[in-house]
């Protein structure tokens, strides 16, 4: 959540922080602001309350504040309410210190009092201003240069930040500190930029730089410069983003989200070929580029699937397709509870934390209390380079590209494809499957792209659907087994983009309570692809019927008998049970933008939501 853009070179930095912002829109806010700097002058700071689009008109489009040197942010609120005197940038009394931050610092209050004992006042209700008027305080005190009046306030501050900071002592130069929260370096040509994700400086540079926990960033038009906390300055890779800037684009879509669903087909075939490889007639998983072999797999006893929102529902799905093929205990955790709890892990289990951003703070958090109990860890990420990917023992790339929308959809279809194919491995590894088997899956997944194509194609009867019952005022949502998996992301869907509220509910817990709630006209959405379980739950679906539920049913093709059951029926393509969640999902998709978009909302950037949560 929230958005961080610097800028430094010879062009004019404001209508390219106005840009970048404009990119980060997916992440959630509430406000906005610039600062900009024109030469040895003060900067100019303006914000604005609300969309963006304020804060262009405030500044003409960046046309009213000259300067070649700013730095620009997107708030989403935490302390303090989400207004323009709350929003950032924030600057120390006299505007020696100004900067932005992403983050949440936890004693705020305490580092306040110390500075209202030492002469700062305050105007915001922020954290931040406590940050910025706190390096100003070292800055001053001990007459030390930005990066040690940084390191100093770092030692000090406990939580999460991104910061970005311009000194009124150093006109050409922004400097930047990261703990926890995203930040990302761009290297140009005379130019050099900061931002808190990727598609905010793609259309300047695709050699990046990021930074690690702890580290600090001096830059100037031709110099960046990253130190540790001593002030010595660290090496650092250069990676180049191999996506351009029309993946982050709509491309022709009246929304990202529409666009990222009709890209599953081939998000799904690159993620399935980059571990999948064929050999003369035969496939082979070659899960060598995470690092696990098989002689490791072998050796772990349980497995933890740890995720939050949606990633936590694609551990759902994959705890019955590993258990069953690899016969493999699995636990699936919430990264929100994992590392509160005492679980009793064992030095041969193996925690998958899954996460699109790689940022995630609970999934982070839950990741490094597994590593200091010794745990072995493996991160499914979609970001080369993020802190999951950097800090976990073993890493599989799921090859989404930019996700923009904040409701999921490619991404989590990434990530269940990371799983089956982790499953197959486990399994053969341990020998549970032959190799006949794993070919006959294999072979079986590759056809998936085109089955999901096929369910994209077929859209209009949910859109013609949605455009029925897009009113609704309840839905529920219900399967078994695997098909249980699916209804929760399904549930989710439907909450965060067409505000109806929506439950998932094992189908056999219906009678336990939940089927009093269920009175005419009530949607009750039922996903039925587990053949040994099909008749339970439509049995359970016709329970409800009988009390005036309206029944949505999500089948395999064949099972036409549900016709008689059923007030509308949705067919898939028949593939392997196990991978019935990567196409029972795309209707459940599909259903839930066509009830946003009849119900006039903003698909994209649903409220009090944002795509990165990155404090906990």
């Amino acid at each position: 959540m929230c958005g961080i853009v610097g800028y430094i070179g010879k062009k004019q930095a404001a209508p390219i922080l106005l840009e970048g912002l404009s990119k980060l829109e997916y992440r959630g806010y509430d406000s906005a602001g610039i600062a900009v700097r024109d030469g040895d002058q003060d900067p100019a700071v303006v914000k604005a309350q609300g969309r963006l689009s304020v804060l262009v008109d405030k500044t003409d489009g960046g046309r009213a504040v000259p300067g070649t040197c700013g730095i620009g942010h997107t708030r989403w609120a935490t302390h303090g309410e989400p207004t323009e005197t709350n929003a950032h940038p924030h600057a120390s009394d006299d505007i020696n210190v100004i900067a932005v931050h992403n983050g949440i610092i936890e004693n705020f209050q305490e580092l306040k009092d110390k500075l209202l004992r030492n002469g700062y006042t305050f105007q915001s209700e922020t954290d931040t201003e406590v940050a910025v008027k706190l390096i100003d305080y070292y800055y001053k005190k001990y007459q030390v240069g930005p990066i040690d009046a940084i390191a100093k306030t770092m030692v000090r501050v406990r939580g999460s930040y991104a910061l970005v900071v311009m000194f009124k002592d150093y006109p050409g130069e922004i400097y930047a500190a990261r703990k926890d929260s995203p930040l990302i370096l761009g290297l140009g040509e005379s130019e050099n930029f900061l931002a808190s994700d990727v598609p905010a400086i793609l259309d300047h540079t695709r050699k990046v730089i990021y930074p690690d926990n702890y580290e600090m960033v001096r830059m100037t038009t031709d110099i960046v410069e990253v130190y540790n906390l001593n002030g010595d300055v660290t090496e650092k890779p250069v990676t180049e983003v191999t996506w351009d800037a029309e993946a982050a684009e709509k491309g022709g879509y009246e929304h990202f989200m529409m666009k990222e669903i009709h890209e599953q087909p081939k998000v799904i075939k690159d993620t399935i070929n980059s571990v999948v490889k064929k050999q003369e007639d035969l496939y082979t998983l070659d899960l060598s580029g995470c690092g696990l072999s098989d002689d490791e797999m072998r050796q772990i006893s349980r497995v933890w699937i740890i995720g939050c929102g949606s990633a936590y529902h694609v551990g759902v799905c994959s705890q019955y397709v590993m258990e069953d093929l690899a016969e493999i205990p699995v636990r699936v955790e919430l990264a929100s509870e994992f590392r509160y709890r005492k679980l009793g892990l064992q030095k041969d289990d193996l925690v998958i934390v899954i996460s699109q951003s790689g940022e995630t703070a609970d999934s982070l958090a839950a990741l490094r209390k597994a590593k200091e109990l010794g745990i072995s860890t493996l991160g499914i990420v979609n970001v080369v380079g993020s802190s999951i990917a950097r800090e976990a023992d073993y890493v599989l790339y799921t090859l989404a590209g930019p996700e923009i929308a904040v409701a999921t959809t490619k991404a989590f279809s990434c990530q269940l494809i990371a799983c089956h194919l982790l499953s197959i491995g486990f399994a053969s590894a341990a020998g549970k499957i032959d190799n006949a088997t794993v070919q006959k899956m294999i072979v079986e997944m590759l056809t998936l792209p085109e089955k999901v194509e096929k369910i994209i194609e077929d859209k209009a009867r949910i859109q013609w659907f949605a455009s029925k019952f897009a009113h609704a005022s309840d839905a529920f949502v219900i399967g078994r087994g695997l098909d249980y998996g699916i209804a929760m992301e399904g549930s989710l869907k439907m909450k965060e983009i067409s505000y109806i509220h929506s439950e998932a509910y094992a189908a056999g817990e219906l009678k336990h309570g939940t089927i009093s709630l269920i009175e005419s006209g009530t949607l009750v959405i039922g996903v039925a692809t587990q053949p040994d379980l099909v008749k339970k739950t439509i049995s359970n679906m016709v329970e409800t019927g009988s009390r005036g539920a309206y029944l949505f049913a999500i089948t395999f093709s064949g099972n036409y008998y549900l016709e008689d059951r059923a007030d509308f029926v949705t067919y898939i393509p028949k593939t392997d049970p196990h991978y019935a969640a990567s196409l029972a999902v795309i209707p459940l998709q599909l259903l839930s933008y066509y009830m946003s978009v009849n119900r006039g909302l903003d698909v994209d950037k649903p409220r009090n939501l944002a795509k990165s949560v990155t404090v906990e």
